[in-house]
């Protein structure tokens, strides 16, 4: 008989609904936190993201030095890829003059140049599976490169489609619900609809980013960069203690990436 497939602990959170809420508020408030730095502040697109990549920086190697999950420190790598992100895709969508779809196209390719790297050096670009510093590195590339291409995405949609910043949001928002859907109801890829969910989440905070921080004859609710941030904030610091608290802040389960192998008679 084959011994029992043995799975530890890892540095990521489990896959529950609390992560996605949290996902979705954290790069909600990496949209408002990356504007108010280059925007309300006036600090410029370029300078804002030299400053929110050595945040990413510090963040990161802290995550990777980590020897298992800490929520507040996993999400500060998440909200600073976010805000990171933002800046990044707005200095090379408006300072550099790309434009939404022609920088939305260049990020989309980063992405899967990633995901594709990853995919052929592990076998597996499984979040489950992420169990080694190799490995962590490419998860975290994955997802600053798909936070730096929801927002171009987001802007897209909300500018040059004609959707406004509410249809954006409604359009992203039931592109995820079909995706839920599939996840339930179909043999999908659970790993193809994991990544495609996390990508669009990008985006849906993005637009409903805008939504929260234009003024109303923008089609947004005006509550400014500076209300929403610190209300962003306050939720998610919320939701991350409420886990903490109910679940103790748990860690995904890690699977090997082969099977042990059978023993030997």
């Amino acid at each position: 008989m084959a011994p029992e497939t043995s799975i530890k602990a890892g540095k990521l959170p489990a896959l529950v609904f609390s992560f996605w809420v949290m996902k979705i508020c954290a790069t909600t408030l990496g949209e408002t936190a990356g504007d108010l730095l280059s925007m309300t502040l006036n600090i410029g697109y370029a300078l804002s993201t030299v400053i929110l990549l050595g945040v990413f920086a510090i963040t990161l190697v802290a995550q990777l030095r980590a020897a298992r999950f800490h929520p507040f420190l996993y999400w500060s790598v998440i909200l600073s890829t976010s805000t990171a992100g933002t800046t990044m895709s707005d200095f090379m969508d408006r300072t550099l003059g790309l434009g939404y779809a022609t920088g939305s196209a260049i990020l989309l390719g980063v992405l899967i140049a990633v995901l594709l790297t990853w995919r052929l050096t592990e076998r597996s670009i499984s979040v489950t599976k992420v169990a080694s510093l190799r490995t962590e590195c490419f998860y975290w590339a994955a997802i600053l490169a798909s936070n730096t291409l929801g927002t171009a995405l987001g802007d897209y949609l909300a500018d040059d489609s004609g959707l406004g910043f509410a249809g954006g949001a409604a359009l992203i928002g039931s592109l995820i619900a079909v995706i839920v859907v599939l996840y339930k109801f179909t043999p999908l890829s659970r790993v193809g609809l994991f990544w495609a969910a996390f990508v669009l989440t990008r985006p849906f905070g993005a637009t409903m980013g805008d939504v929260l921080t234009k003024s109303p004859d923008k089609g947004g609710i005006g509550f400014g960069t500076i209300g929403s941030s610190i209300v962003l904030l306050a939720v998610l610091v919320g939701v991350i203690i409420y886990t903490m608290r109910e679940k103790g802040g748990a860690a995904a389960e890690v699977e090997p990436l082969t099977p042990p192998a059978e023993p030997t008679t």
